[in-house]
């Protein structure tokens, strides 16, 4: 559906990052974990076009998204002001199944990738574990929001500027084989850039375990008809054994073990 959504406040958050909250009733009721809205904003159309931002937050009558201020089109979201208009279209794509109460969740957020399984964490039926990895600290956000979630967080910056210093996959591998049997039955959750969900996925196979994973892709039309953001899947119906899933309807969240990643 589309529905113009009036900003109610549009705050810098961390550095470059920003909250932008949005009064979108019927998006909101509707919004669930791991989905997006595709995003314009009324009065800017030569200047910006329709692009996805993950849910970060549906409450009552309002999402929440978080963006950070790269280029023209965000540097245009960071002025926009109370009252202000966003024609929203959502919400889109697959979301994250629920976590089951009786399986602890681990999530594994490689940068901005928080910003999409907070809404996860949010309604997650019981506190788990969250891996955050950045390449530095200014690109940590939202630690203190998963805190308050009552989630364990564990932290890995590529520059050792914060928290352990590597990749956060290899905070996760070490963290998963020195509690093999408690987490044998965990639901494993992650969003971040491929390099890092590549990695996760062979390290969770290699254990006998799977995530549900979101895919960033770049997205055009964001409702399946322009085949901009496709991404080879496991298929046995197919006589080659895959196929081009396109992310912004098949997905963004797929199985760990149904991703092609070479």
């Amino acid at each position: 559906m589309i529905e113009e959504g009036k900003i109610k406040s549009n705050k810098s958050f961390k550095g470059d990052y920003y909250r932008l909250d949005l009064l979108a009733p019927m998006i909101a009721a509707l919004a669930k974990q791991g989905q997006f809205v595709h995003l314009a904003i009324s009065g800017l159309r030569d200047r910006i076009l329709r692009r996805p931002f993950s849910i970060f937050d549906a409450d009552g009558e309002t999402i929440s998204i978080i963006f950070k201020r790269v280029g023209q089109g965000t540097e245009a979201m960071a002025s926009l002001t109370p009252g202000q208009l966003c024609s929203l279209m959502g919400p889109l794509g697959k979301p994250f199944s629920p976590g089951d109460k009786d399986k602890i969740p681990i999530i594994i957020a490689g940068g901005y990738g928080s910003a999409a399984t907070h809404i996860l964490a949010k309604r997650s039926p019981r506190p788990g574990i969250i891996f955050m990895g950045a390449k530095t600290a200014s690109d940590l956000i939202l630690t203190d929001e998963y805190e308050k979630l009552g989630f364990k967080v564990f932290i890995s910056t590529d520059d050792g500027s914060l928290g352990r210093k590597g990749f956060v996959t290899e905070n996760l591998a070490d963290y998963l084989d020195s509690r093999e049997t408690e987490l044998s039955g965990a639901s494993i959750f992650s969003c971040g850039p491929i390099p890092m969900l590549k990695t996760l996925s062979k390290i969770l196979k290699d254990r006998g375990m799977k995530a549900q994973i979101s895919l960033d892709q770049h997205m055009c039309c964001g409702i399946g008809a322009c085949f901009a953001c496709v991404h080879r899947i496991r298929d046995d119906k197919s006589e080659s054994g895959w196929r081009y899933a396109r992310i912004c309807t098949e997905g963004p969240v797929f199985s760990s073990d149904d991703v092609i990643f070479d």
